[in-house]
């Protein structure tokens, strides 16, 4: 039963900060690359952040760089986004999706095996 998890969303204002969390069961990142896409109401689903599963390269969005900051804890079997300077129009439901595969890089626009179900950011005052 392979799955991941993703948890820490929920409500804070604009500034402030959150850390999501990407928990995998039934198997080990260690062998996959990692994403965090994020789709608004009406909107298309987009790519925000993806680390890869050699070297531990990183790849960002435009609108996110210098603000999130993506890792890993291999020990926990866990991939953290850490969301600091939020914004409104970062208001989405965040999704962690798997690659497998060994990668130097990390990439949006290929297929990822298995997405989580995701969890609520709402930033707003």
């Amino acid at each position: 039963q392979l799955r991941v998890v993703e948890s820490g969303g929920g409500l804070v204002q604009p500034g402030g900060s959150l850390r999501l969390s990407c928990a995998a069961s039934g198997f080990t990142l260690d062998y996959y690359n990692i994403g965090w896409f994020r789709q608004a109401p009406g909107k298309e689903r987009e790519g925000v952040s993806c680390i890869s599963s050699l070297n531990d390269s990183t790849t960002y969005a435009d609108g996110v760089k210098g603000r999130f900051t993506i890792s890993r804890d291999n020990a926990k079997n866990t991939v953290y986004l850490q969301m600091n300077s939020l914004k409104p129009e970062d208001t989405a439901v965040y999704y962690c999706a798997v690659q497998h595969g060994l990668f130097r890089r990390c990439v949006f626009r290929t297929q990822y095996d298995y997405w989580g179900q995701g969890t609520q950011v709402t930033v707003s005052s």
